[in-house]
């Protein structure tokens, strides 16, 4: 059963990163956008509404699953790849979490954050994935 339970996880994964790496985009083109656009306010909102839904999917599928797979392998938990595996993991939660914020922001017409800003946080999940692909794949401890 573990091939297949470690398969939809890392399906969920991709899944969850999809609107982890294109939801902050959204966020710059919405900033950027020219403020008289309503029918193009709506649409960022709508856009940006439905990707966040599709990433909460993404994201209970990965802690599911991937709770399962550490029930499976309990020996885990006591590796020290495992522990920095879901610190990055808690980082790229509240990451994402926080985009909800700017979403909910963004949909009351307010600006939160500059264009400049958004773009390095577009970078954040970038530097979080490689460093949980790391850990995952070469446990160098």
């Amino acid at each position: 059963m573990y091939p297949w339970i470690h398969t939809l996880h890392v399906f969920f994964v991709i899944a969850w990163f999809t609107a982890i790496f294109y939801l902050p985009r959204l966020f710059i083109y919405h900033v950027e956008m020219d403020a008289a656009d309503q029918p193009g306010h709506q649409r960022f909102q709508v856009m940006e509404r439905r990707l966040y839904i599709m990433g909460h999917i993404g994201m209970g599928g990965t802690y599911l699953f991937g709770l399962w797979l550490l029930h499976l392998q309990p020996i885990w938990m006591k590796q020290g790849w495992m522990h920095v595996k879901l610190t990055l993991l808690l980082l790229l939660t509240v990451h994402y979490l926080y985009c909800g914020r700017i979403k909910k922001a963004l949909a009351r017409g307010e600006r939160p954050h500059g264009s400049k800003w958004l773009r390095w946080y577009n970078e954040v999940p970038t530097v979080l994935l490689l460093g949980i692909l790391a850990m995952v794949v070469a446990k160098p401890f």
